[in-house]
């Protein structure tokens, strides 16, 4: 620490025989003019003003700092809820496409096989002849219903249906002798339960943001 260097005594001061003073020279007085006290003041103030300026930059940049790190921090749970969401969303999409194909199915058990039959045209269209197996149920009635879905296909063919228990109300078996199809109500919703599980997995929580333009 630096000391202040002592005054050095000044020899136009006079004392008495007691020790007082008797004499000392009159301090000069300085005498402001308006003109400088408002500077002087004006000053002061441009300086408070600019240190008070300052120190609320340095909190404001403290603050967007801590608000930034509080964000971050947060982005991985945000990114986590989004996937839940997500996943919550697709499973419930699921469980009504699903509740909504078992009543079309109720309904209507034939729709399967007379798709099938429509997109296989080309190639049953040399077969001698088509095996179908449903069940007891869909067996008893399918038989009008796949002649009429052939002639409309152009289909010439003979048709056997057999009925096989312990079938799916709308599955169906169709042999045609150099391809076969297939359709089952179960395994196609797991299949289609898999392939969802394993797009989900594969997107994680790098997908799409919910709201378009931001960042998840």
């Amino acid at each position: 620490m630096t000391e202040t260097p002592h005054q050095r005594f000044g020899f136009d001061t006079v004392f008495d025989g007691a020790g007082d003073v008797a004499y000392a020279p009159p301090r000069p007085k300085r005498l402001f003019v308006i003109e400088e006290v408002e500077q002087a003041r004006a000053e002061a103030f441009a300086e408070g003003e600019r240190q008070a300026l300052a120190s609320m930059a340095a909190l404001q940049a403290e603050a967007l700092s801590s608000i930034a790190a509080s964000v971050h921090a947060a982005l991985p749970k945000l990114a986590g809820v989004a996937h839940e969401h997500r996943v919550g969303s697709a499973e419930l999409a699921l469980a009504c496409a699903k509740a909504i194909a078992d009543a079309a199915l109720a309904k209507f058990p034939e729709a399967p096989i007379r798709a099938a039959m429509e997109s296989l045209a080309r190639e049953i269209e040399a077969a001698p002849r088509l095996m179908v197996a449903a069940a007891p149920d869909l067996a008893e009635t399918l038989q009008a219903v796949l002649e009429e879905a052939a002639h409309a296909i152009g289909y010439p063919g003979a048709i056997q249906v057999r009925s096989a228990p312990g079938m799916a109300p709308a599955a169906f078996t169709l042999d045609f002798g150099d391809g076969a199809a297939a359709f089952d109500p179960a395994a196609a919703t797991a299949r289609v339960t898999a392939a969802l599980d394993a797009a989900l997995a594969a997107e994680g929580l790098h997908a799409e943001p919910l709201i378009p333009g931001s960042e998840s």
